[in-house]
């Protein structure tokens, strides 16, 4: 068994399949795939070889001299000669193709199996003369306030570069025109690819910075506007916040051991510049995404406290309600007693027994008047001494 292989077996992932080499026609762009392995149509077979191959090309000079349609052709016609590199996009490649790349370039196997299987982190790693670099991608879709991430792993070595993505964006079409539009940037070697596929992610950045600060602004105005949703949507972009958080911020790391080695490996001058450039836009983003984190935290304190205000407010209205309510209660029941004292009185008169003392009495009918007038006016002001009239 041969040494990619073995490592394969060894990795025991995914199903593996031997790689297949091209029919010497130009591929078509890789087609949208979902990420899970697992579909509603079973599992996800692996990209084919001639499909995954999104683009590949030999650079001398900064120029494409060649075109080749499979990684076979790129093994036997990279030359090896100064100035002369290789540049191969792939596109979701099937365990067994990243195998055989690796035997080919010299690969790492830690860091091929971290290609295989995706959902890394942003880092920087050197295997001995090989980078390996993972970034994160972002774009913010408007209709769904929703920041969707994508994820490339590059491999930098002396004289190639391979690019593995497991999703559509970023979109390496338009950093590869872009540098074939420039040759003398591109004639800078694999550093350079690394260096614009860099530059493409960060600037893809600032949409979704624009996004997220417009949802923000949003949210402010709809905190104090009292809308009952808002704290929803504040949990919901704290979310997206911390996620694209995760994505920039380990970019700071990258960037400055980047740096870091560009005397020990002689990085060229320009394009140091340019390297402290993406530095740059990549500080500026962390740092406003830090701070969209500090704001949610405080939008959300605001909201609570104002969340904390109206129900106060709300318990002080019904409290003044049910006081209101207890006052009327009150004079209503002072009155239902005043009331009360003379129909009582009469009502016992209005029984008709025989032997009751005072329907023989001169002063009966006077006496019953004074006594419940009496009662009444005894009553009234009791009530009237505790305010309740």
């Amino acid at each position: 068994m041969s040494d990619w292989r073995a490592r394969a077996a060894r990795a025991g992932r995914w199903p593996l399949r031997p790689p297949a080499h091209g029919t010497g026609q130009q591929p078509d762009p890789a087609p949208e795939h979902s990420m899970d392995p697992w579909t509603e149509h079973g599992p996800q077979e692996p990209v084919p070889l001639e499909r995954s191959v999104v683009d590949a090309a030999i650079y001398r000079d900064g120029q494409r001299v060649e075109t080749p349609s499979s990684l076979a052709e790129i093994y036997d016609r990279l030359p090896g000669e100064p100035g002369t590199m290789a540049w191969i996009g792939l596109f979701r490649p099937s365990p067994a193709q990243l195998w055989e790349a690796a035997e080919q370039f010299g690969l790492h196997e830690l860091a091929v199996e971290d290609a295989i299987v995706a959902h890394q982190r942003p880092k920087l790693e050197r295997y001995g003369k090989t980078l390996f670099v993972v970034l994160r991608s972002a774009r913010y879709m408007d209709e769904v306030e929703e920041v969707d991430f994508g994820e490339i792993h590059i491999f930098v070595g002396p004289e190639f570069v391979l690019t593995v993505r497991h999703s559509q964006a970023p979109d390496l079409a338009v950093v590869r025109r872009r540098l074939e539009g420039d040759p003398e940037l591109l004639a800078l070697g694999p550093e350079a690819v690394l260096y614009a596929i860099l530059d493409a992610v960060v600037d893809g950045y600032a949409p979704v910075v624009a996004g997220l600060q417009h949802d923000i602004d949003e949210i402010e105005t709809e905190v104090f506007g009292g809308d009952p949703k808002v704290s929803r949507r504040i949990y919901e972009l704290s979310r997206e916040v911390v996620d694209f958080q995760r994505a920039t911020r380990p970019l700071l790391t990258i960037m400055n051991g980047l740096q870091a080695g560009f005397q020990k490996y002689r990085t060229d001058e320009e394009l140091q510049r340019y390297l402290r450039d993406v530095a740059d836009h990549a500080t500026t983003v962390a740092e406003r995404v830090n701070g969209f984190r500090q704001m949610l935290g405080d939008i959300l304190t605001v909201n609570a406290t104002l969340v904390s205000q109206a129900q106060n407010e709300e318990m002080k209205m019904l409290a003044e309600a049910g006081h209101a309510q207890n006052n009327e209660i009150k004079k209503i029941s002072s009155w239902a007693a005043i009331l009360f004292a003379p129909t009582l009185i009469g009502t016992v008169y209005g029984m008709n027994f025989v032997n009751m003392p005072e329907l023989d009495w001169r002063f009966g009918y006077p006496f019953a008047l004074a006594l419940m007038i009496l009662v009444c006016i005894s009553l009234y002001v009791v009530f009237k001494h505790r305010d309740w009239l």
